[in-house]
């Protein structure tokens, strides 16, 4: 019955972390929705968080992250992670990873927002990401097959164990694959969102798929704006990293007036949610906020891939002046996961940032989502190398018992983005959010969900599954009132003691589809 040892679902710095470092003997499967490269980490411009400095330390590193997350972080996670992470740099560099260098010819050290210390290890001056990937995809071995333009849309489970998958290809033609290990490595879901950084097909289908395999999700209220992305004609063209500001860029009106000064004691370097808020306030009064660059000598040598960007788009890098505004970026929240991806379904395992680790909190710390990506894959990676469990003699079941449907009428998901963005984005209140929940309840959202959801195409299930994602973040939202890290509510801005230890958690219930509510814990 098994296909595969390992089926990989994602192509991002997780996934080929986990792919190169799983032992030749093992049968492995990626499955990545469009090309290898097609995944956010590719496009990851700032580096990755780890102390190698000697003046230093990791418990500096901790205490960053914790503070960032609003200490809605889990400390043991937080502590393995940047424990783990200078081993992680020595790696990549005996494994060919040409970081850049300092005069000196040491690593070069960049700084970035609510970081103490210049931790961030980056590679191409702003290109770390493909650097990266590139570095992991010449690891792979000949036991690894890789699968592209393959969409899965549902988890194979059975007594609450899973053992494989279904995919469409290109040309919509469905598969199913079976494997004694499935990992989810998907990444994120920005393209909820009419601004963001993430590049296509970042829906956050991992969630849905772990969801609905009966694997617990949880924290998905809290999803970190960019405060920084190119803002063209009302549009998001692109990430402008952290690093630039951690060069030294200041945040300003078109007057030149610094809007970071008085509101935080780091500034421009504040913590990413503060920053986005800010911004957000002077959009929302019709005043245009820019990023002043004239102090950074040399700035597209330090930064071509963002001024290649800039260029394009008809941004005069001479007149000092980049046009900014925040954009969805990263999802703290998502499948309850351990971090060595293990979640609350046998068999299933989760990685990078589709799962909630309780490493990010309510915020996560700049450069941190890399180090998290390649930290899970290699702990994972050494799970299953060890791993001596017999295939299980499972009741496989060949269908799923779902209904079939005529067509699919949900909205286009341009129309989700918008409504998203201004009714679940940056500022929230409970008007909004009830408004925004009535909307997906006219919709009848979850019916989609009792279909077998292969008769569709696949632009179909990813609006089903986008959606149904949409719902599920909206609700939590409503839930926690309170303002804390990423997830700000108009109506209770600040943060509330009695919140900080509950977590909102969503388990797919076959008797009570319809009326699924957030579980406190």
């Amino acid at each position: 019955m098994i296909d595969s040892d390992v089926i990989i679902i994602g192509s991002g710095l997780a996934a080929l972390q986990l792919a190169s470092k799983l032992k030749p003997e093992l049968s492995v499967t990626v499955l990545t929705k469009h090309s290898i490269k097609t995944s956010n980490s590719n496009q990851a411009q700032g580096g990755i968080a780890a102390v190698i400095d000697a003046n230093d330390h990791t418990d500096l590193h901790t205490e960053d992250t914790l503070k960032a997350g609003r200490y809605f972080n889990n400390p043991k996670v937080v502590q393995n992670m940047t424990n783990m992470a200078p081993s992680i740099i020595e790696e990549l560099n005996q494994q060919g990873c040409a970081f850049d260098l300092d005069e000196n010819g040491h690593i070069a050290l960049g700084q970035e927002g609510a970081h103490s210390h210049r931790r961030i290890i980056h590679a191409g001056g702003d290109q770390t990401g493909r650097f990266v990937v590139d570095t992991l995809i010449n690891q792979l071995s000949s036991n690894i097959q890789i699968v592209e333009n393959a969409f899965v849309y549902e988890m194979l489970t059975t007594d609450n164990t899973c053992y494989g998958v279904k995919f469409k290809d290109f040309c919509e033609k469905n598969h199913i694959l079976y494997g004694k290990h499935i990992v989810l490595a998907t990444g994120g879901c920005g393209q909820i969102f009419r601004l963001t950084s993430n590049g296509e097909g970042m829906t956050g289908d991992g969630v849905m798929l772990a969801y609905l395999a009966g694997a617990e999700v949880s924290d998905l209220e809290f999803i970190q704006f960019h405060p920084t992305l190119l803002y063209v004609n009302n549009q998001s063209r692109g990430l402008i990293s952290e690093a630039v500001r951690g060069e030294g860029a200041t945040l300003v009106t078109e007057s030149r007036k610094r809007i970071m000064e008085d509101v935080h004691p780091l500034n421009d370097l504040a913590p990413r949610h503060i920053v986005a808020q800010t911004i957000y306030q002077y959009l929302n009064r019709g005043q245009s906020v820019y990023l002043d660059i004239a102090m950074i000598d040399q700035f597209k040598q330090r930064f071509p891939t963002i001024a290649m960007l800039c260029e394009r788009h008809g941004i005069n890098l001479n007149d000092g002046l980049i046009p900014v505004a925040p954009g969805a970026h990263f999802m703290m929240g998502g499948i309850t996961a351990s971090i060595d991806g293990s979640t609350s379904v046998k068999g299933l395992y989760a990685i990078g940032e589709v799962t909630n680790t309780g490493f990010h909190g309510a915020n996560r710390l700049a450069s941190n989502s890399l180090l998290e990506g390649l930290v899970m894959g290699k702990l994972l990676a050494q799970k299953l190398n060890h791993d001596k469990s017999e295939d299980e003699n499972l009741s496989i079941v060949s269908e799923k018992n779902a209904t079939s449907s005529d067509s699919m009428n949900l909205p286009s998901l341009d129309e989700l983005r918008t409504s998203m963005m201004n009714y679940v984005g940056i500022v929230r209140d409970e008007k909004q959010l009830l408004s925004q929940l009535n909307w997906f309840y006219q919709l009848h959202v979850e019916r989609y969900l009792n279909d077998d959801l292969g008769q569709f195409n696949r632009k179909e299930i990813e609006r089903i599954l986008t959606y149904n994602l949409s719902l599920l973040i909206t609700k939590s939202a409503l839930a926690r009132k309170e303002s804390r890290g990423a997830h700000h509510r108009a109506d209770y801005a600040f943060e509330h003691e009695d919140y900080l230890s509950q977590h909102f958690t969503y388990q797919y219930n076959q008797e009570r589809r319809a009326n699924d509510e957030p579980i406190t814990t």
